[in-house]
């Protein structure tokens, strides 16, 4: 089993993963009322957007971001750029959290919904995406002890 574990590529194994949920919940999306998220994916987007956006163009928009985002990590396509529209879509997730507490909260601000719940476990997802984000190989070589030259 260690042999395994030291052969699997971590960071790869954890793009995939996110990939694959992104392209899963944003397939969702292009289906109205399939995806557990739509009312609440609309109301947020609603409320971001001063309602100047149509609910049916604002998930269509979304879903095609998702699927978009899910495709990229796939398939190791513009990682940084990727990452980066990922972890501010994640960030927005936080929105009802903050502005929508009856949704995201049975008693606040420690008892979760259901819907809390699934907002909440992006953090973890947040955490990944840094894990994988590329780093520059001068980066990787600055060390603690010496100066930073430039």
């Amino acid at each position: 089993m260690t042999r395994i574990l030291l052969n699997i590529n971590r960071g790869r194994l954890l793009a995939i993963s996110i990939g694959i949920i992104y392209v899963w919940f944003g397939l969702l999306k292009f289906f109205p009322e399939l995806s557990p998220a739509d009312g609440l994916a609309k109301h947020t987007i609603t409320f971001l957007t001063f309602g100047l956006l149509p609910e049916s163009i604002s998930i269509l928009l979304l879903a095609i971001i998702e699927v978009g985002i899910g495709l990229c990590l796939l398939l190791n396509f513009q990682l940084k750029t990727v990452i980066s529209i990922a972890i501010i879509h994640l960030i927005l997730t936080f929105i009802p959290v903050l502005f929508f507490p009856e949704v995201s909260f049975a008693k606040a601000p420690f008892v979760l919904t259901l819907v809390g719940q699934y907002i909440v476990k992006n953090i973890v997802i947040i955490s990944a995406l840094f894990f994988i984000y590329p780093i520059d190989d001068c980066a990787k070589n600055i060390s603690l002890n010496k100066p930073l030259k430039l």
